[in-house]
């Protein structure tokens, strides 16, 4: 007679809230829980004081069931939630998520130009290039700042931020970046959801070098949806908020004896279509248009659940 096969126990998994300063939720009464399977059977839909809860017994299937979809939901905030969460017998798992309010502002009094100079001197030194006096590179700065409510200026900290913890090489591909484009109209003006600089020429070697590797942090990507670019290659590290980076090869200029193209960066919400669709309600809480702020909770949720270190753009999302 064959042993009867047994059972795995129940997945456990400690949920953490946080708000959109990145210290723990204490605001609303209640926190709204739920906790989907992959086969999206909900396995718990409750309400919790707490903004840190253990949950046990979750049912597991040895198959793509154990792949779990953790969301929460507060009144007067935008919903937050991870997907996947891959559960195993006797191994309690950490699921960190950010709720930040509905009505929100950007802080950035740990972003100012003075503050760089001592939190990311590296980035205020490429943010001054170009520009004919430290003034000038100062009122630029502070422009961006004013502009669409600040979601400018957070994009360009989202992005840099995360391109400074891409390794590649020895460097990363912010090492490469010699001069930021400040136009603000015309095909390479700065955005909400993107910027334009000027890179060494070497870094399109470097992204190619990194594809071919037995483990690559980058893939090819398409690039049809950037009007003139040549070629395009996305970070594919997180399930969330990777870094792709489009080249404009027609455009070249020589930048203190090194020969740099143009580069777009920008971050995509999801790796891939599967994730999207789970977490559409997410991406319309935040509108079509990529969002700073979506990119700055996905990302650091992200970071969150790879162990690497935290994502810290220089601002916070505060209540409007």
């Amino acid at each position: 007679m064959a042993p009867i096969a047994s059972q795995p126990s129940g997945g456990r998994a400690m949920v953490n809230v946080f708000d959109g300063t990145r210290q723990p939720y204490s605001d609303t009464p209640q926190i709204l829980y739920t906790v989907r399977d992959g086969n999206q059977q909900t396995q718990h839909r409750r309400f919790h004081k707490q903004s840190s809860v253990f949950l046990s017994g979750l049912p597991l299937f040895n198959n793509f069931g154990d792949n779990y979809t953790f969301l929460v939901a507060a009144e007067g905030y935008k919903d937050a939630g991870f997907f996947p969460v891959k559960l195993a017998a006797n191994v309690d798992m950490g699921v960190d998520l950010m709720l930040i309010p509905a009505s929100n502002a950007f802080s950035f009094a740990n972003a100012t130009w003075k503050a760089l100079g001592k939190s990311r001197p590296e980035l205020k030194y490429l943010l001054a290039q170009g520009a004919a006096s430290s003034a000038e590179a100062a009122t630029r700065y502070g422009n961006i700042m004013e502009d669409a409510g600040g979601a400018i200026l957070a994009c360009l900290l989202n992005i840099t931020t995360a391109m400074q913890q891409v390794p590649l090489g020895k460097k990363t591909p912010f090492d490469y970046l010699k001069q930021v484009i400040w136009d603000r109209t015309g095909e390479f003006a700065m955005a909400q959801d993107r910027f334009f600089a000027w890179a060494d020429v070497n870094l399109i070697k470097q992204l190619d070098q990194a594809v071919q590797q037995p483990k690559p942090a980058f893939a090819n990507a398409p690039f049809g949806l950037h009007p003139g670019a040549t070629r395009s290659y996305k970070q594919i590290e997180f399930g969330e908020a990777n870094v792709q980076l489009t080249f404009h090869e027609g455009n070249r200029q020589n930048i203190g004896g090194v020969d740099c193209v143009i580069v777009e960066p920008d971050i995509d919400y999801f790796k891939d279509i599967a994730a999207h669709l789970i977490m559409e309600v997410l991406v319309n809480a935040f509108g079509s248009l990529t969002d700073p702020r979506q990119v700055y909770v996905l990302r650091w949720i992200a970071g969150r659940r790879a162990g690497v270190p935290e994502f810290d753009p220089l601002y916070t999302i505060q209540k409007a």
